[in-house]
C-alpha cells in the first residue's frame, strides 16, 4: 500500500485562506486531524452564516482584511485559497510552514483509493463526469469532486466510500501539490488562461504538469496531441516513469448526442482513464448514450421566438469559445465580455465571420473584444448582459442561436460563472415568451 505522507500532527498551527467550500472543509478537516485553525479572510463580510457557526463551535482563530505577516505567524501548515495567487501570499508565510492545497491534505487521509485526475484548460469538468458515468455503468463506486464542486475533505469527513476517485483539478490547486499522485493523470490541453492569476504562462504550464511529478512506473499519464510535445519537454521526473499514452478522435464515439469535435476527445480521454479500471467499450458507449451536459456547459435553456437559447457561461477562455461556435450549424447570436483573463480573440475572427450574425458585448472588456472583432462582425456593447441579449434579439431571425460564451470569467459583474449562467435562464426565459 502506498504510504503517504501526514503533514498535519495534533497540536499543530494551521491557517486556511479563503471561506470558500474548499477553505471551509479543509479547516473541518484539519481541526479533527487535531490542528489548532486559523481563519484568513479578507472580507469578513463575506463569510458564510453556516461557517460562523463553525467557527464558534471548533473555537477557531479568525484574522479579517488586507492579508498580512501577522496573520500567519507561528503556523506549520498553510491551506491557501484557490482563489487567491500563490505570489500575493509568499512574502507572508513563514519559511518553515508547509503549504498545501485542500486537495492534497485530503489526499493524504485516503491511502488506499486510486485516482484519475483530469486537467486542461477546456474540457475537465465535462471529462471527469464522462470518467464518472463510464465507472458506474461498470459497476464501480465512485466520488466525484475536487474543481468541479466537491472538495476531496467533504469525502474524508463523511467516511465515505468508493473504488475510484474522480478528480477534477485545477492550476490553482496543483501549484500548491507537492506530493499528489493520482494512478491515471489526464491532461486535455493547454491554452493561454489565467494569466490574471499565474505571473506567466511557464508558471502554468508548470503548474498543469505537477499533477505528474510523483508518477511511478504503473501509473498512466495521458495526453491529448496538441500537449503531446509539452509533455515530451517537460522536465517532471514523474513524466518519465510514467506509461504515457496519447489519445485523439478514433471514431468510435461519433455517433454520441455530445456535439463538437471537442466533445468526442473528452469521451476518448475519458475511456482512456476508465479502461485502467475494466471499462469496457460497450460500457462506455452505453454511459455516454445517457449522458447530458454539465450545467452552463452548451445547455439549451429556453426556446422560443424561432430562437434557441443557450448557456455557456463555463466558457471562460477563447478556446472554449472556438468549440461552442464550431457546435452549431445554425447562425450565432454571440453574448461576449466580462473580466478579460487573456487569451488571442484575434485567433476566432475567421470562426465569428462565419458563424456569427451578431455579437452583443457586456461588461468591463469592452475595448479588447473591439480591437479584436471590429469590422469583422456586427458589434455592439452595453453595460448589462440583459440589454446586450436584449439588443440582439431584436436582429434574431428564425433558426438562430442565442449563444452565452463569455470568453471572460464573471468577476466584473456576477460572484461566478454559475451566477452569471442562471442570470442568462432568466433573461432566456423572459425573451423566449
Amino acid at each position: 500500500m502506498e504510504n503517504r505522507p501526514q503533514v498535519v500532527t495534533p497540536g499543530c498551527k494551521a491557517v486556511v485562506v479563503g471561506t470558500g467550500r474548499s477553505g471551509q472543509a479543509a479547516a473541518r478537516l484539519l481541526h479533527s486531524l487535531g490542528a489548532s485553525v486559523r481563519i484568513v479572510n479578507m472580507n469578513e463580510e463575506s463569510v458564510p452564516e453556516s461557517f460562523r457557526k463553525t467557527i464558534a463551535e471548533c473555537g477557531f482563530e479568525t484574522a479579517f482584511g488586507p492579508h498580512t505577516a501577522e496573520q500567519f505567524i507561528g503556523a506549520d501548515v498553510v491551506v491557501p485559497s484557490p482563489g487567491v495567487a500563490m505570489r500575493k501570499l509568499e512574502a507572508f508565510i513563514p519559511s518553515q510552514a508547509v503549504v498545501l492545497a485542500e486537495m492534497e491534505l485530503a489526499w493524504s487521509c485516503v491511502p488506499h483509493i486510486p485516482a484519475i485526475a483530469v486537467t486542461g484548460t477546456n474540457g475537465k469538468t465535462t471529462t471527469v463526469r464522462l470518467c464518472d458515468a463510464m465507472l458506474r455503468e461498470a459497476g464501480k463506486r465512485v466520488f466525484l469532486g475536487g474543481n468541479i464542486g466537491t472538495p476531496l475533505s467533504e469525502f474524508v469527513l463523511e467516511e465515505q466510500e468508493a473504488d475510484v476517485l474522480v478528480l477534477e483539478v485545477s492550476s490553482f490547486q496543483l501549484q500548491t501539490c507537492r506530493h499528489f499522485r493520482p494512478s491515471v493523470g489526464v491532461l486535455l490541453n493547454i491554452t493561454e488562461d489565467h494569466l490574471d492569476y499565474h505571473e506567466d504562462m511557464q508558471e502554468y504550464i508548470d503548474a498543469k504538469l505537477q499533477m505528474f511529478a510523483n508518477m511511478q512506473h504503473d501509473d498512466i499519464a495521458l495526453f491529448g496531441e496538441d500537449v503531446q510535445q509539452v509533455a515530451i519537454s517537460s522536465q517532471c521526473n514523474g513524466l518519465k516513469q510514467a506509461t504515457q499514452h496519447v489519445f485523439s478522435d478514433t471514431g468510435q464515439f461519433a455517433q454520441a448526442s455530445l456535439k463538437g469535435s471537442h466533445n468526442r476527445l473528452n469521451m476518448e480521454a475519458a475511456f482512456a482513464a476508465t479502461s485502467r479500471f475494466g471499462v469496457t467499450l460497450d460500457q462506455a458507449l452505453a454511459a455516454v448514450e445517457n449522458f447530458s451536459t454539465a450545467p452552463h456547459t452548451l445547455e439549451t435553456v429556453a426556446k422560443g421566438r424561432g430562437v434557441l437559447f443557450v448557456n455557456d457561461s463555463k466558457a471562460t477562455t477563447v478556446d472554449s469559445v472556438r468549440a461552442a461556435l464550431e457546435s452549431f450549424a445554425e447562425p450565432v447570436l454571440l453574448l461576449a465580455g466580462g473580466h478579460y483573463k487573456g487569451g488571442d480573440l484575434g485567433s476566432l475572427a475567421e470562426l465569428v465571420k462565419k458563424h456569427v450574425r451578431a455579437v452583443g458585448l457586456y461588461g468591463d472588456s469592452r475595448t479588447v473584444f473591439e480591437s479584436a472583432w471590429d469590422g469583422v462582425v456586427d458589434l455592439d456593447w452595453h453595460e448589462s448582459m440583459e440589454d446586450a441579449a436584449r439588443a440582439l434579439m431584436g436582429k434574431a431571425q428564425d433558426g438562430d442561436v442565442m449563444l452565452l460564451s463569455p470568453a471572460t470569467s464573471s468577476f466584473d459583474q456576477y460572484a461566478n460563472y454559475k451566477a452569471r449562467g442562471d442570470d442568462f435562464r432568466r433573461i432566456a426565459a423572459m425573451l423566449s415568451e
